[in-house]
């Protein structure tokens, strides 16, 4: 005659009973001792240890009561994920910043002090429009003085001439005359191109930025006296590792994200360095930005070049992935009912991964289904809810 749930349930009482008291007798005599902290420790694990027993018979039981013919069998539940094609890329991450193709400083070509200051921060100009202009009085003066010189020079000239025609005088008086007016007429150019270096001109069309000097205030030649943008040709520059020397090419796809104004736009790599830094190992990328008066120069940027795609990919999430001695696997599950399935262990080959989720290149196809949550404790062949 068999034992019936019931009676093991009541087999086993007495020593739960026991193992009870014994803890309520040890709990009462520890309180009225009053021991050390040290010895309370040597208490607690004595404890546990009686506790551990305890449960270990509990689970006992209660694996003999679930295995009982008829018993309820406790089915656990999963998620399922449908697998399609889709398309995959891995991208090469790296941060980069906004440049201007064109960002020059207008600056003086001789020292001077600055009477007028002509443009100031924001400034659309031209190129060749007059930004500032220096002090040149005294050269207005020296050219004045010239100009009397070179009425008489002309003079003596014209006389000399008209006597060497007619054959009076010296050749040499002739040649001093000419000379002298020559020189005179240099000088004359000299001073009005050193009068034309008083006035500064933008030296591209674009917008003013930082004007740094006002007017009183002293330049010399290549101070700046402000910076001139081109923000109509701007461009994301960003440096690639060594490792991807080969797979960087002009043309690539990038995904270009700036933190500063949650703007991403798509572009191209339009520049490739053939030149690696040899003190970080690195190679320079650039890709055009469109014109938007949101970009400003030195502005952070994200990089994202395409690397590699495949328009036709099962892809999975990393978690799922598990390791086994003959390889990595993930658990999917056949459908056998309206709600439950069996579960199956399917061995897999990786292919690239980004972002948490990975190519998977054989052992798995488009209308499979894998167990997405619950897949811990999920074990092969075990019908699972989901």
């Amino acid at each position: 005659m068999k034992t019936n749930n019931n009676q093991r349930f009541l087999t086993h009482t007495p020593n739960i009973m026991k193992n009870i008291f014994a803890i309520s007798l040890a709990v009462l005599f520890l309180a009225a001792c009053g021991q050390k902290e040290t010895d309370k420790a040597a208490q607690l694990a004595a404890l546990k240890d009686q506790r551990a027993k305890m449960d270990a018979e509990i689970t006992a039981l209660e694996k003999e009561i679930g295995a009982q013919p008829g018993a309820p069998q406790r089915v656990k539940t999963v998620s399922l994920q449908e697998l399609k094609t889709e398309t995959f890329s891995h991208f090469i991450d790296l941060q980069g910043k906004v440049e201007a193709e064109e960002s020059v400083p207008a600056t003086a070509k001789m020292p001077g002090s600055l009477t007028r200051v002509y443009v100031k921060n924001g400034d659309v100009v031209r190129k060749g429009q007059l930004l500032a202009q220096l002090d040149d009085e005294l050269i207005r003066r020296g050219i004045v003085e010239l100009d009397v010189q070179l009425k008489t020079a002309q003079d003596l000239y014209n006389r000399q001439k008209g006597l060497w025609d007619q054959k009076i005088g010296t050749e040499m008086q002739f040649i001093q005359a000419k000379t002298q007016l020559e020189s005179i007429e240099q000088r004359i150019a000299t001073t009005n191109e050193q009068l034309a270096q008083t006035k500064i001109y933008a030296p591209i069309t674009g917008t003013v930025d930082l004007v740094i000097l006002k007017a009183g205030q002293s330049i010399a030649p290549g101070m700046p006296l402000c910076n001139i943008i081109n923000f109509g040709d701007l461009k994301v520059k960003g440096s690639v590792t060594e490792a991807y020397a080969s797979k960087v090419l002009k043309g690539d796809q990038v995904i270009v994200y700036f933190p500063d104004i949650k703007k991403e736009i798509k572009t191209k790599v339009t520049y490739v360095s053939k030149s690696i830094d040899p003190m970080t190992r690195t190679f320079i990328v650039e890709c055009a930005l469109p014109a938007n008066a949101e970009y400003r120069t030195n502005m952070i940027a994200v990089m994202k070049i395409t690397d590699y795609t495949n328009p036709k990919a099962i892809v999975v999430p990393v978690n799922v992935i598990q390791s086994a001695e003959e390889g990595e696997y993930v658990l999917t599950a056949q459908k056998t009912g309206d709600k439950q399935a069996t579960v199956q262990k399917v061995k897999i080959k990786q292919g690239n991964n980004y972002n948490g989720m990975v190519e998977i290149l054989d052992g798995l196809k488009a209308g499979d289904f894998i167990i997405s949550t619950g897949y811990q404790s999920a074990n092969n062949g075990e019908t699972v809810a989901f």
